[in-house]
C-alpha cells in the first residue's frame, strides 16, 4: 500500500468533471469538497484502488459514489457496481445518495438487496436488470448462490464501513462475494477505524491500494462534553435525571448490550418518556418504524447499541448519552460525533463507574484533553413536576409529534406531495401541523402534531389519497416487542 500526497483544493470544478456532473452536484448543494472527498476523489477518479479512513458524516458516500457513477454505461443492463454495507439502514441511505448522484446519467437503475424483504420480490427486480446494487453481505450472497445476481461485469466494488462489517463477523461472506466479482475492477474500501481485518482484505482482494486518512472533523468548540461518576445500580436513574435537567429535543443513548437497551427503554417509558430501542435482533419492519419515528421527532429518546446505530445519521441531534463507556475510544468518538454537526451545538454526556475509569483515561488520551466532571446531585429535576416539564417547548416528554402509517407506498405510486395534499386539503389541517413524510416501498409514514394524531387518522381514513381510499393507523413506540 502507499499513501499519496495530493495538493488539496476545495472546488469540485478542479476535478475535470463533465458539465452535466458539475451541474447536478450544484443542484444537490455540493460545490465545495469535504476533506475526505478532496483526498479520495482524485485517486478514485483515476481508477486506483483505495483505502480511506473517515467517519460517518464526513461525505464519504460522494467520495466513492462519484467515481462509481461516472463509469456507468446506461445501455449495458448488467451490474456494473456493487456497494456492500453493514446494515440495511446504511444501505438505504447509500442507495438514495447514489440515485441523486446518478441524475446526471440517464436511466440508471439502483436497487437495494438486504434482509427483511422477501427474496422473491428482490429476484423479480433483478430480472429487469440493474446498474448498481447496494446491499448487506448476507443477502448479496443469498442471491449469488441462487444465481439471481451475477457480478461478472462489476467495474467498481465498494466496501462501506468495512470495520463494522468485520466487527459483525462478515469477513468470510465478504470474501465469497468478492470472489464472484470481476477480477479486473476498482475496489474502494471506506472505514472509520482500522482493525486487523482491513489489511487482510487489502492483501487478498485489492491491487496496490493508496491510503488516505482524515481525522475526525468534529469541532470540539461546539460540543459540550460532560462526565458523571455513578454507581452501576443508579445508571438508568441518572439517565432520567439528565433528560429532565437538560431537556434535549432529541437524544441518542448508547448501551453496550441489547439487554440494557430493553431495560432502559422500559424504565423511561414507565416515567412517561417517548423512548424506543434499536438493537440487532429487531425485525426489519420494526427497525424501519423506530428509525422513522426518531428522525421525524415522534420519538425523542432512541436507545441503541453501537452496531444497530451504525449508519444512523439524524439531523440536528441535540444530545448523546453514553449510558456505558465504550472500551474502544474510537467508538466513543464516533458516538459523540453524531451531535454538534455543521456548526450546531451539541451535548455529549458519559456515565462512568469506577470500573470504567480506565476507558475514560484512554478517551482523554486520544482527545488530548482532560474530562469535565459534574455530580449527579447537581442535576435539577425537582423544580417542577414531570407533567409540567412535559409541556415545555423542547421538553423530552412527550414527543411533539406522532407518526401515522399509511398502507401503500412507492408501489402504489404514492408521493409525499399526495399525502401533504390530502392532509391540508380535504382533511383540513394546516401545513404547519404536518412534519416529515417518508414514502417507502409498501408503506408511507407521516409525522403530525401530537394533538391532531387521532383526528388525522380518522379524516385520512374517511378521505382519499390519489383518488383511492387508504388504511391509516397511529404508530406506537417500537423497539421492545
Amino acid at each position: 500500500m502507499n499513501t499519496k500526497n495530493i495538493e488539496l483544493t476545495k472546488d469540485f470544478g478542479v476535478l475535470g468533471l463533465d458539465k452535466a456532473v458539475l451541474d447536478n452536484l450544484t443542484q444537490l448543494g455540493l460545490t465545495q469538497m469535504t476533506p475526505i472527498q478532496e483526498l479520495s476523489l482524485p485517486l478514485g477518479l483515476s481508477g486506483r484502488d483505495l483505502i480511506a479512513q473517515a467517519s460517518t458524516g464526513s461525505g464519504k458516500t460522494v467520495a466513492f459514489g462519484l467515481p462509481l457513477v461516472i463509469k456507468l454505461e446506461p445501455l449495458r443492463m448488467n451490474v456494473q457496481a456493487l456497494i456492500l454495507c453493514p446494515t440495511r439502514e446504511l444501505a438505504d441511505q447509500v442507495t438514495l445518495e447514489i440515485r441523486r448522484l446518478a441524475r446526471c446519467v440517464e436511466n440508471i437503475k439502483v436497487i437495494t438487496l438486504c434482509g427483511g424483504v422477501a427474496l422473491r420480490a428482490q429476484t423479480q427486480s433483478l430480472l429487469h436488470g440493474a446498474h448498481v446494487v447496494v446491499g448487506t453481505p448476507g443477502r448479496i450472497l443469498d442471491h449469488i448462490e441462487r444465481e439471481s445476481l451475477h457480478l461478472g461485469a462489476v467495474q467498481t466494488l465498494v466496501l462501506d464501513e468495512a470495520d463494522r462489517m468485520l466487527d459483525m463477523g462478515f469477513f468470510e461472506d465478504i470474501a465469497r462475494v468478492i470472489k464472484s466479482c470481476a477480477a479486473k475492477r476498482q475496489t474502494l474500501l471506506f472505514s472509520a477505524t482500522y482493525p486487523e481485518g482491513i489489511d487482510k482484505l487489502a492483501s487478498q482482494f485489492m491491487s496496490n491500494p493508496s491510503t488516505v486518512k482524515v481525522q475526525s472533523q468534529h469541532d470540539l468548540s461546539t460540543l459540550e462534553q460532560i462526565y458523571i461518576e455513578i454507581e452501576d445500580s443508579e445508571r438508568f436513574a441518572v439517565v432520567e435525571k439528565l433528560l429532565l435537567h437538560y431537556k434535549p429535543t432529541s437524544t441518542l443513548a448508547f448501551c453496550n448490550t441489547k439487554q440494557q437497551c430493553r431495560q432502559l427503554v422500559t424504565q423511561l417509558r414507565a416515567q412517561g418518556f417517548s423512548a424506543a430501542a434499536l438493537f440487532g435482533e429487531l425485525e426489519q419492519r420494526e427497525r424501519d418504524q423506530v428509525m422513522v419515528q426518531f428522525a421525524n421527532r415522534s420519538c425523542n429518546v432512541l436507545v441503541a447499541t453501537d452496531v444497530a446505530a451504525r449508519g444512523l445519521d439524524v439531523a440536528d441531534l441535540a444530545a448523546v448519552i453514553n449510558v456505558d463507556v465504550s472500551p474502544d475510544p474510537q467508538i466513543h468518538i464516533h458516538r459523540i460525533g453524531r451531535t454538534a454537526r455543521a456548526g450546531a451545538t451539541g451535548l455529549a454526556i458519559t456515565l462512568a463507574s469506577l470500573d470504567e475509569m480506565g476507558f475514560v483515561g484512554r478517551i482523554e488520551e486520544i482527545q488530548g484533553r482532560e474530562s469535565k466532571w459534574i455530580k449527579a446531585q447537581e442535576l435539577k429535576t425537582n423544580d417542577s413536576s414531570s407533567k409540567e416539564r412535559a409541556g415545555r417547548p423542547g421538553g423530552t416528554n412527550p414527543a411533539p409529534m406522532v407518526t401515522l402509517q399509511i398502507v401503500g407506498g412507492r408501489k402504489e405510486k404514492i408521493r409525499a406531495g399526495d399525502v401533504l395534499g390530502a392532509l391540508t386539503g380535504e382533511a383540513g389541517f394546516s401545513k404547519e401541523q404536518v412534519g416529515k413524510i417518508n414514502v417507502n416501498e409498501f408503506s408511507t409514514y407521516v409525522a403530525v402534531n401530537a394533538e391532531i394524531g387521532k383526528e388525522a387518522v380518522k379524516r385520512l381514513s374517511e378521505g382519499k389519497i390519489k383518488g383511492k381510499s387508504v388504511r391509516v393507523r397511529l404508530l406506537g413506540m417500537g423497539g421492545l416487542d
